[in-house]
């Protein structure tokens, strides 16, 4: 969870990609590319202005799961604008040092058409024309201007639908009757967390309440999770991944999450199903966060499923 109200709509992105706006694409992308998937690419683009068709083009099929709309995705890419005047690199995951989540139900068209069917290990290019993205008047603040093409370079590195979740080896039930009893609802659904009616613990409390067998969680890596968070002091939910339909990205240990999170699910494994309750001190302050509801003496009890590290 961020520490702002957009992290409450499960959509996260580490260094925002840039959300489009598409229809099919059956023209020739145009741009050669050259490189390996999960290296940067070498692009290379040809005189003259870009066509105005959406083009998308897969340079090497993976063999994972294919994303469809909905789904969360977390690729490495190269991004540009393109234009008669020439082309300009806006962003890079390869420079940034880290994949990004790419939250495909907020995506326009053509970026979420160049996603479509792609499978976990494929590279796939797109050249997205004005009218599927930012029309005749761009948008300034991502240095996209009047009637710039955009072109994109993927490498998708996972695809988490709306029913992923935690993979491990169930752990016993918790024998501590001063933490909260958590069951599983089944696929897709949140789990039903029931408070107990006692005071809430001062400290940062974690368990384990799924173990995977995936590699542990590392600073700085993306990761892609399913979520839900409720109050201590009514046992209600604030917040949910399963309720919003689609897993969240979030960066770990950069301090994008609050402390709780950060600390809380560093080193755990992915396919595990954490509960972690966090104290205000490690949650969002004395200030709370009016938005949600939550106030400056609320502790917070959260439900993580790790599916991804990247």
């Amino acid at each position: 969870m961020r520490r702002r109200l957009s992290a409450l709509s499960a959509a996260v992105v580490v260094a925002a990609p840039l959300l489009l706006s598409a229809c099919s694409g059956g023209a020739d992308v145009k741009v050669s590319v050259r490189g390996d998937f999960g290296r940067l690419p070498d692009v290379s683009f040809p005189k003259g202005a870009p066509g105005d068709a959406l083009a998308v083009k897969t340079l090497s099929k993976g063999k994972g799961p294919a994303a469809h709309k909905g789904d969360l995705v977390v690729a490495d890419y190269v991004g540009y604008r393109w234009s008669k005047s020439g082309r300009k690199l806006l962003a890079s995951s390869f420079a940034a040092g880290r994949p990004e989540a790419f939250p495909t139900w907020r995506l326009v068209p053509g970026l979420q058409k160049a996603f479509e069917g792609a499978r976990v290990g494929s590279r796939v290019v797109a050249t997205i024309p004005p009218k599927d993205g930012y029309g005749k008047e761009g948008d300034s603040s991502r240095q996209i201007g009047a009637g710039d093409s955009l072109v994109y370079v993927l490498d998708v590195r996972g695809v988490y639908s709306k029913s992923a979740a935690a993979s491990g080896k169930r752990q016993a039930a918790l024998a501590d009757a001063r933490l909260p009893k958590v069951v599983d609802a089944g696929a897709g659904r949140a789990p039903q967390v029931t408070v107990p009616r006692v005071a809430a613990p001062k400290g940062l409390q974690v368990r384990t309440l799924v173990r995977g067998d995936g590699p542990a969680v590392r600073k700085g890596q993306v990761l892609a999770v399913q979520y839900a968070g409720y109050f201590w002091r009514d046992g209600k939910s604030f917040d949910s991944s399963w309720a919003a339909g689609h897993p969240s990205g979030l960066t770990i240990g950069t301090g994008q999450v609050m402390k709780g999170w950060d600390q809380g699910l560093m080193g755990q494994k992915v396919g595990s199903r954490m509960l972690l309750v966090v104290p205000p001190s490690l949650g969002y302050g004395a200030k709370g966060l009016a938005q949600a509801g939550i106030k400056g003496s609320d502790t917070l009890v959260f439900v993580v499923d790790i599916l991804g590290a990247h």
